[in-house]
């Protein structure tokens, strides 16, 4: 299987903060980021792999600073590590004050996508090679990151055997 550049995995969202994707604090709905990260995010692991991707989980989505209406919102997304049959997608979200042109990094996340199989099993992925520093930086801190994903599905797991299935109407 072939490599691919990192940027051959690389897509762009720009988007305008309009009041119905506001929250009572007058800032942009967490849950509308991540639908807009999760959306980008499954585009770029496409790119990599050219079948169906799909979220196998969100690693981590951290809100670093608030989007407000007078702001856009640009989310850059892109394969930054693979696997053997998994990828790690990496998300980067600016604000950007449509009133001053002031930008900020206001949010990241990790994602971790699988392609499917014409069977919807998974199947080998092309590994990516990273060639600005931006991208290299994330390839080089990838293998910390799996083994805190290796970690906290096992904890998941676990956890899981505690929990109850029984409705409390039931």
């Amino acid at each position: 299987m072939e490599s691919k550049r990192v940027t051959e995995t690389r897509c762009f969202k720009v988007a305008r903060v309009f009041p119905t994707d506001v929250n009572n604090h007058n800032t942009l709905f967490g849950g509308r980021l991540m639908s807009h990260i999760d959306d980008i995010a499954s585009i770029s692991a496409s790119k990599l792999c050219r079948v169906t991707a799909v979220t196998a989980s969100t690693d981590s989505v951290d809100f670093l600073h608030p989007i407000r209406p007078t702001d856009s919102v640009s989310l850059e997304s892109f394969v930054s590590w693979t696997g053997t049959r998994s990828m790690e997608v990496f998300v980067k979200v600016i604000r950007e004050d449509l009133r001053t042109g002031e930008r900020r990094i206001a949010a990241t996340s990790f994602l971790t996508f699988v392609g499917l199989g014409e069977d919807n099993k998974p199947i080998p992925v092309p590994r990516v090679i990273p060639e600005t520093e931006e991208e290299k930086k994330l390839f080089e801190t990838a293998a910390h990151r799996k083994e805190m994903r290796r970690i906290r599905r096992e904890e998941s797991k676990k956890f899981a055997d505690y929990l109850l299935t029984k409705y409390p109407w039931e």
